[in-house]
């Protein structure tokens, strides 16, 4: 399986910035992926994108609407994407301010919530990477993730 992540705009903010690059390089050697990001503009136009370059891949679309699971429980959904032959690549798609069209959330396959809260997106980036990350930790059995 592979893992593309789209998310709109690159961070800006100092501590995104170093963030992305730690979880982006835990990540590796756990999954194949890329991480992509996408022109920031109307609501509409960013979902369009978001929907155009996922196109044929399972969907996992942030919104603080979606499911609330635990970092096991992600994990779990993780491995089952993995066991399913017909998921070759999983795209999680992270909006920018002005979050996704019903369109969007109509096509995706898992909507996921990191919070009940309202979360700026490049901490909502930051905090993706960091759960796969013990998503695949916790696959492994190492010590990373403390119950």
């Amino acid at each position: 399986m592979n893992l593309k992540i789209f998310a709109v705009g690159k961070p800006k903010l100092a501590f995104a910035k170093t963030g992305v690059e730690e979880y982006t390089g835990r990540l590796r050697p756990w999954v194949g992926g890329t991480l992509e990001f996408v022109k920031a503009g109307s609501k509409e136009t960013e979902s369009a994108t978001l929907l155009e370059r996922s196109a044929g891949c399972l969907r996992v679309v942030l919104d603080e609407r979606g499911e609330e699971v635990t970092s096991r429980a992600l994990a779990g959904r993780v491995t089952q994407w993995e066991q399913d032959g017909s998921v070759k690549t999983v795209a999680i798609l992270i909006g920018g301010a002005n979050g996704h069209t019903a369109e969007l959330r109509s096509a995706a396959h898992w909507t996921w919530s990191l919070s009940k809260l309202t979360l700026q997106h490049e901490m909502a980036l930051v905090l993706v990477l960091e759960q796969l990350y013990r998503a695949y930790t916790i696959k492994a059995g190492t010590p990373y993730h403390r119950d």
